[in-house]
């Protein structure tokens, strides 16, 4: 057993597909399948099921997916301490809103306080970057939704409220003097959804299966996955949408943009900061998540566990 083979092996499960796999390795397919039968040969066990169309993993190839992720995530952490030497490096993955409305806020003082430390940051939505959280590919996540994945650690760092927004017009002004919120007549206008797997989506989706409206109720016109795109479509006139509060502020200041509340509880959320349970942490990614925290220092009680 090698690397190689763990490595093809493992994109082959990521992608779905031995080409595929081959395509992010730069292996042809055939050379993938063979690292995966020399694999399949020495354990002596089936990993995969093939088919013309199709590709499973066996229940010992799920298990074995687990350790071969593992034990590559480790392999790559042992080989950063050889390539960053004495550079601290934090590879941190991050959601729509904390991208876009926290990490202005709390990075630039945070290098201030640790100039030797170094942040690589990438975007994604909030399924995204839990996905690559638990291949390894990050170390921590900051994101807009929790979920049951026992492999996650998530820690709530900071509430965020979510509202209607609307164009700033006359008809949406009459509502709003009328003390109008919530679904019955927001919810008969055009409207924008966020993409699959955001959190703010996630929240949007609790709201809507309270107030007992299906999406196929609602005369969605858009969905997009850039939140200040949204925004820019909303104040034009487009529709409405549900959003963090913390995300239309500015617009909402200079007036373009109403809000309206949602109602009840499900109008708060947390943010959560996300890493590996069982992963080392390393001591620059440790003061990171303390200075967070503690910039914030939210009240988490009832949050749930």
């Amino acid at each position: 057993m090698d690397f190689k083979q763990l490595e093809s092996f493992v994109e082959v499960v990521r992608t779905g597909s031995f080409t595929r796999a081959g395509e992010k390795l730069f292996l042809s397919q055939p050379t993938v399948s063979t690292h995966v039968k020399q694999l399949e040969d020495e354990l002596g066990i089936r990993l995969v099921r093939r088919t013309t169309k199709t590709l499973e993993l066996t229940p010992k190839g799920e298990e074995m997916y687990e350790y071969a992720a593992s034990i590559l995530d480790m392999r790559k952490r042992i080989l950063r301490l050889a390539e960053e030497e004495e550079t601290r490096v934090i590879h941190l993955g991050v959601s729509t809103i904390p991208s876009a409305y926290i990490l202005p806020e709390v990075l630039p003082e945070f290098i201030r306080l640790h100039p030797d430390v170094r942040v690589e940051i990438t975007q994604s939505d909030s399924q995204g970057i839990l996905d690559r959280i638990r291949d390894g590919v990050f170390d921590v996540g900051l994101v807009g939704m929790r979920t049951e994945d026992e492999a996650l650690v998530f820690r709530p760092f900071c509430r965020d409220h979510m509202v209607f927004i609307a164009p700033n017009t006359p008809f949406y002004r009459g509502l709003k003097e009328k003390g109008v919120s919530g679904a019955e007549e927001l919810l008969r206008q055009p409207i924008i959804l966020r993409e699959k797997g955001s959190g703010s989506k996630k929240m949007a989706d609790h709201y809507l299966e309270a107030a007992g409206a299906s999406e196929d109720s609602l005369n969605i016109i858009a969905r997009i996955n850039d939140q200040e795109t949204i925004k820019q479509l909303v104040a034009e006139g487009l529709g409405i949408s549900i959003v963090s509060e913390r995300s239309a502020r500015d617009y909402l200041e200079i007036g373009k943009l109403l809000s309206f509340e949602i109602g009840d509880y499900h109008a708060e959320r947390y943010l959560y900061l996300v890493y590996r349970r069982n992963a080392p942490i390393s001591a620059a990614e440790r003061e990171f998540m303390q200075f967070v925290t503690g910039r914030f220092a939210v009240e988490t009680k009832n949050e749930g566990k």
